[in-house]
C-alpha cells in the first residue's frame, strides 16, 4: 500500500484520507469467482464491462428482454471502442446476459445498479430499487458479497438489504457481506474512465467493507473506505448536490454577466486560473441527466421527513427547474426584437440530449423547452442525429429534421452541440440563441 496523491489536507485531516484510501499496488491476482450485475442501464452495463477479467465470470441480469436484445445487437449508448469491446466480450462469453433471477443464487458477488428517479412531485421513487433488492435478498446465499450502487438517501442499504437479509436468518458481516459503493460513471467523458476514478465503499461492518472493496477494486485502482453505508450514501448525494449548486450559480453568474455586458465564459475561465479555492462550471440551458436534477431531492425529501430544510439546496433546485423556461422566454424576446409574433414562428432546437456526444435524453432541458415553445403556439422542430425520434412529456412524438436549412427558421436554439456534427447551416439563420454560451461559429449569435 502506498501514499496516494489524494492524501491532501482537508481541515487538517489529511491522514484520515490517506489511511482510508486503499491503493492496490501492485494489483493482486483475482480469485476465480462470479459476479452478477443487476440492471444493465447507463450504469449497470459499463459496470459489467469493467468487471470482466480472465478469472471472473460476469453475468448481466435485467428484467427487460428488450434491453438484453438491444445489448446483444449493439444498440446501446456506448462510445464506439466500448461497443466493439462489448460485442467481442459477448461473442467470447466473457459477459453473459440473463433475465432469469436464479443466476443470483450462483453468484459470489452481486452488484445492484438500477435507476432511482424522482416522481413528478420530486419525491424519491424507489420502486425499481425496492423490487431489485427484494429479488436479491430472495436468492441470497451464505458467502455472498452484495453491493448497492444506486444513488439513494442515507439508510436505504440498511433498510432494503441488511434488515431483510437478517429476517431471512443471514447474519450480515458473517454469513453475507453488504456494502454501498456509489457509482462514478461520467457518460461520454474519456477523461474520467472507471479505472482511474476512485470509488467509495461503506460496509455494514468492517469486514463487509473489506470484502466489498475486493470486488470494487476490479473496476478501479483506488478504493476509499468510509465508516458505514449511510456515510457512502450521503457522499454520493453530496457530490451531485455540489454540482447542482455550482451549476445554478454558473447560470446566475451568466445572467449577471449579460446585465453587465460581459462574457460569462471568459469570466469563468479567468476565475479558474486561481489554483485553489475555485471550482467553476459553465452555464447552459438547464441541467439534465439522471443525477443532478434528481439526486438532491433525495436529501431534501429525507430532511423534510424530519421537519428540516436546506435553503441553499432548495434554491439551487428551484433555479435549475426554472432555467428551461428562461430559454423559452428568451426565444420570445428575440422574435419580438425581430418584429415577429411568436405564434406561428418557426423555431429549431439543435441538439436535444442532455450532454454532448451521448444519446441520453433523461431529464434533458430540451424536453421542457420544446414543450414550452409548443405551448405558446410556436412551430417548433428539432435537429439531433443522435436521437432521430423523441417523445415529449405530454406524449407528443417528434422526429429530427434530417438536413436543416438555416433560412427556414426564424430562430435556431443551440441546446447541445455534438462533436462531429455539421452546424454550418446555423450561420444562415437570422436569429441564433446560443444556450451553450460556447458556439462562436455564428458571429451574430445571442445568448440567454
Amino acid at each position: 500500500m502506498t501514499e496516494h496523491p489524494l492524501a491532501l489536507a482537508v481541515n487538517g485531516r489529511e491522514r484520515l484520507l490517506a489511511d482510508r484510501l486503499i491503493a492496490f499496488e501492485p494489483r493482486r491476482p483475482e480469485r476465480a469467482d462470479s459476479v452478477v450485475v443487476v440492471g444493465l442501464g447507463y450504469v449497470g452495463l459499463p459496470t459489467a464491462c469493467a468487471l470482466q477479467s480472465p478469472t471472473a465470470r460476469v453475468t448481466g441480469f435485467d428484467i427487460s428482454e428488450d434491453r438484453l436484445r438491444a445489448i446483444k445487437t449493439g444498440e446501446v449508448d456506448l462510445p464506439e471502442p466500448e461497443r466493439r469491446a462489448l460485442s467481442a466480450s459477448l461473442a467470447a462469453g466473457g459477459l453473459e446476459l440473463s433475465c432469469d433471477p436464479s443466476v443470483l443464487a450462483d453468484a459470489d458477488a452481486v452488484i445492484v445498479c438500477v435507476p432511482t428517479p424522482v416522481d413528478a412531485a420530486h419525491k424519491p421513487d424507489l420502486a425499481a430499487l425496492r423490487a431489485a433488492c427484494e429479488t436479491v435478498v430472495a436468492f441470497a446465499r451464505r458467502g455472498q458479497v452484495i453491493i448497492l450502487t444506486s444513488t439513494t438517501f442515507a439508510g436505504t442499504t440498511r433498510q432494503l438489504l441488511v434488515e431483510p437479509l437478517a429476517q431471512r436468518g443471514l447474519r450480515v458481516g458473517a454469513d453475507v457481506h453488504v456494502a454501498f459503493s456509489p457509482e462514478r460513471i461520467d457518460p461520454g467523458n474519456f477523461d474520467h474512465v472507471q479505472r482511474e476514478t476512485p470509488r467509495v465503499v461503506g460496509g455494514a461492518t468492517a469486514e463487509c467493507a473489506e470484502r466489498a472493496a475486493e470486488v470494487v477494486r476490479r473496476m478501479t485502482d483506488s478504493v476509499y473506505l468510509v465508516s458505514s453505508p449511510e456515510a457512502a450514501e450521503l457522499t454520493k448525494l453530496y457530490e451531485n448536490i455540489f454540482r447542482a449548486v455550482n451549476l445554478a450559480l454558473a447560470n446566475e453568474m451568466a445572467d449577471a454577466c449579460a446585465a453587465l455586458g460581459l462574457d460569462p465564459i471568459e469570466v469563468t475561465i479567468a476565475a479558474g486560473t486561481k489554483p485553489y479555492g475555485f471550482l467553476g462550471s459553465f452555464p447552459g440551458p438547464g441541467v439534465g441527466g439522471h443525477c443532478i436534477p434528481c439526486d438532491p431531492h433525495y436529501l431534501l425529501w429525507q430532511l423534510g421527513q424530519q421537519g428540516l430544510s436546506a435553503p441553499v439546496i432548495e434554491q439551487a433546485m428551484r433555479s435549475i427547474d426554472q432555467r428551461p423556461g428562461q430559454v423559452v422566454q428568451r426565444v420570445v424576446e428575440l422574435l419580438a426584437e425581430a418584429g415577429l409574433d411568436h405564434e406561428g414562428a418557426r423555431v429549431l432546437v439543435a441538439g436535444v440530449s442532455y450532454k454532448a456526444g451521448v444519446r441520453d435524453l433523461r431529464e434533458s432541458p430540451a424536453l421542457p423547452i420544446l414543450a414550452g415553445l409548443r405551448r405558446i403556439g410556436i412551430d417548433v422542430h428539432y435537429f439531433d442525429p443522435l436521437l432521430p425520434e423523441i417523445t415529449l412529456p405530454d406524449g407528443t412524438r417528434m422526429t429530427s429534421e434530417p438536413a436543416p436549412h438555416g433560412r427556414d427558421w426564424d430562430v435556431a436554439v443551440l441546446h447541445t452541440v455534438h462533436p462531429g456534427v455539421d452546424y454550418g447551416w446555423a450561420r444562415e439563420c437570422p436569429q441564433v440563441l446560443d444556450a451553450t454560451y460556447q458556439f462562436d461559429a455564428v458571429p451574430h449569435r445571442r445568448v440567454l
